[in-house]
Order: C-alpha cells, then structure tokens, then sequence
C-alpha cells in the first residue's frame, strides 16, 4: 500500500467484518430502562468519530491470533463507550456547544443530564466488563479509568497557568490520551491470554497515544478549522496547557519579553478573543511547533519500534499504518 495514498478507510478494511459487527455492538449493547439515557446515549454514540480506540483492539486482536473473536469485539465496543463517555464529560468542562460539527448533549438537553449519561456509559462498560470475569482485565479498566479521570482533573489543576512545565503536560496527556490506548492494546492481550505482549502493546499505546495528542495540539495552531471542527487557537483561549503553549512561553521568557507577558496574560486570562490571531501568529513564530512536531514524530518512531517486537502479520502492519496516518496530519 502506498502509504502517500493511505486512508483510514483503508486501514478499518483490514478487519472490516470485525469492526462492522463492533460498530453496532456499541450501541447495542446499552439496555437502560429510561428513554432518556437511550435517547442521549444514542445521540453522542452516533455522533462519534472514527472509531479508532476499538479499531486498534480488533487490530491487536487478530494481530495475536487471526480468528473473529466475540469477546474481542465486545471489548472493542466497551473502549468506544468508555472514550464516548469521556468526550461527553469533556463538553461539559469546556461548555462546547459542537462537536465534529454537530451540536453536543450539554448543548442539546443540559450539562446535568450530559454529566450523568457520561457516568452511566462509564458504569455499563464496567458492567459489561464484569461479564469477562476476568479479573487481570478488569483491573486494567478500572486502574486505567481512574487514571483518564485523574489525566482530566490534572489538566483543570494547570488550567490557566503559564508555569505549567512539559513533564506536566506529559503526565496529564499519558491519562487523557495515552492510557485509553493501553487499555484497548493490552486489553485484547489479556483475552488472548498473551501477556508475554503486555510490555511491548502498552510501549506502542504509550508512545503512539503521546504522539497523537502532540499532533491535536500541534494542529490547533496549524490546521484546518473546518476539517479538526473547531476554531485555531481554542486551546489557548480555554487555558489548556498544551505543548505549543508550553514551549512558546519558554522560548520568548527571555527572548521576547513583552510578548511573553502577552501570552502569559492571554493563558491566565483566556481572554484572547481581540488578539487571537496575533497569538496564534506568535505561537507559529516562536519555533514552539517545530519543537512539537518533532517530538511527535519522535513518539511515532517510539511507538513503531515497539511494534517490531510483535508478530508480524498484516494487523501489526494495521496498527503500523495508523501511526504513519497520524503522523501525515503534520504535513
């Protein structure tokens, strides 16, 4: 395949029965008795994304043994309720009214009835979890989901502060990002009963998880606003310690003072509205996005090595390819 040609369509067809059988397992698999929660549920489900989180069990899956597996698509369907779940949260703390375009469940009934479907997709995947009744596996979704929970909250403590260090970042993105990653790699390990894998799958959702946020944050100084879905430079203006910001207040501390105290102020504030584009100017300027980009693409090859210690097979080249795909966005 050429990978200058490669989409991620291409990547879903190397397990499409799989993950077409998956797809509707996730919203299958709610049974709630209050129409509400069906009809909220049924609503932030539809409008997901690309399914990429359970793509990469079904990928992992077969990757350790090439047969359809039941349990591995029904855990595939729960890492989707779950990151589904932490999106609707997400809405909630930062008050979006859109998401991928269309309008969110805060936006569309209210933040109380968002917060509270969030917590019963959280507590129908850990109930469906039980039905495993595999405690090693259980355990991985309950240490990994506190620690989503506490990626989130450590992002709102560094909220609006210029002071907020990489080391920071890193640990906040490792639980908002990263750690979903592993669950849904070492996850289909466990129900394989190949746990000789465990080090090697959790290294490549480690780095690759890194490397993917690194790339969002990149891109909301960069991108394309109608293709991300949101407006450039809506990071800084929430206060979200992101890289780019991290390294651009770095760089001008001593280079630039005066407009470091300008971006240092606008991080605090969030009030940027006026000077938004002289920022996002600013950030582009500094050097900061080369020094992101870089680092991305260095959490790329982390996450490519450690796929050199797994079989090799059509699926690892799957999991190989969506690295690659990631990594094109920077282009």
């Amino acid at each position: 395949m050429n990978n200058a040609q490669l989409t991620y369509a291409d990547i879903q067809a190397i397990v499409s029965e799989d993950f077409a059988i998956m797809d509707k397992q996730v919203f299958g698999s709610l049974n709630s008795k209050v129409q509400l929660v069906m009809s909220v549920s049924k609503h932030v489900i539809d409008a997901g994304g690309k399914r990429m989180r359970p793509l990469i069990t079904l990928l992992t899956a077969r990757m350790l043994h090439d047969e359809q597996s039941q349990q591995a698509m029904q855990l595939a369907a729960i890492t989707e309720m779950l990151h589904t779940a932490t999106l609707v949260h997400d809405d909630v703390i930062d008050a979006s009214g859109l998401r991928r375009g269309k309008p969110t469940a805060n936006a569309t009934w209210d933040n109380p009835t968002a917060v509270l479907v969030g917590d019963y997709l959280i507590a129908r995947s850990f109930n469906l979890l039980v039905g495993f009744n595999h405690l090693p596996l259980l355990k991985l979704f309950s240490d990994g989901t506190c620690d989503i929970a506490e990626g989130e909250v450590l992002q709102l403590q560094h909220q609006h502060n210029p002071k907020t260090l990489e080391s920071d970042y890193l640990q906040i993105i490792d639980g908002k990002t990263s750690r979903l990653f592993m669950m849904a790699t070492k996850g289909a390990a466990l129900l394989q009963g190949r746990e000789e894998f465990l080090d090697d799958l959790g290294a490549f959702a480690y780095h690759f998880g890194n490397a993917f946020q690194m790339i969002d944050d990149v891109l909301d100084f960069s991108g394309d606003a109608a293709i991300m879905g949101k407006n450039l430079g809506d990071d800084l203006a929430e206060g979200k310690p992101t890289l780019p910001i991290i390294k651009t207040l770095e760089f001008l501390e001593h280079s630039n003072p005066a407009m470091y105290d300008k971006l240092r102020i606008a991080v605090q504030t969030g009030k940027v509205v006026d000077d938004v584009q002289m920022l996002i100017k600013l950030v582009q300027s500094s050097g900061a996005l080369d020094y992101c980009k870089a680092r991305a693409l260095e959490e790329t090859k982390n996450a490519q090595h450690a796929l050199n210690n797994l079989p090799n097979n059509r699926y690892r080249e799957g999991l190989y390819l969506l690295t690659e795909l990631a990594s094109s966005r920077l282009v």
